[in-house]
C-alpha cells in the first residue's frame, strides 16, 4: 500500500507544480524538489527494513559480508545520482544531469574494481 501512497503523492506534487509553471516556474521547481525529498524520506524507512534483511543474509555468507557493503554503496550511489540528476533535468539543466550520471557510473565502476580483482584471484587460485 505504500507504493500507492507514494505514487499519489508524486502525481499530486506534479499537478501542483504544473499550476505554478506558467506564472512562477521557480515555485514549480521548489514544489518538485520538496516532493522528491518527501518521497526520499519514505525510501529511507524502506531502506531500514532492507538493511535488517541483509544482516540476516550476511550471517549466511560468513566473511564475505564486505561484498554486501559494496553492493549497498553501489545502490546508494545510483539512487543519489538519479535523484540529483532528475532535479537538474526538471530545472532544465540536462547537461549537468548528464555529468552527474556519468560521475555516478564511474564511481560505481571504480568501486567495483577491487571486487573484480578478488574474483579473478579466486578463479586463478582454484585453477592452479
Amino acid at each position: 500500500m505504500e507504493i500507492i501512497k507514494i505514487g499519489l503523492l508524486g502525481v499530486a506534487g506534479v499537478m501542483l507544480a504544473l499550476q505554478f509553471k506558467s506564472n512562477r516556474p521557480e515555485y514549480g521547481l521548489y514544489v518538485g524538489a520538496a516532493v522528491c525529498l518527501v518521497i526520499f524520506t519514505f525510501s529511507i524507512s524502506g531502506l531500514k527494513a532492507l538493511l535488517e534483511r541483509i544482516g540476516v543474509l550476511e550471517e549466511y555468507l560468513s566473511g564475505s559480508g564486505k561484498y554486501l557493503g559494496f553492493l549497498l554503496k553501489a545502490v546508494g550511489i545510483t539512487y543519489v545520482c538519479e535523484f540529483c540528476a532528475s532535479i537538474c533535468k526538471d530545472a532544465g539543466y540536462g547537461a549537468v544531469a548528464g555529468q552527474i550520471e556519468i560521475f555516478g557510473k564511474l564511481s560505481i565502476l571504480l568501486m567495483g574494481i577491487p571486487v573484480l580483482v578478488a574474483v579473478i584471484e579466486n578463479i586463478s587460485a582454484i585453477t592452479g
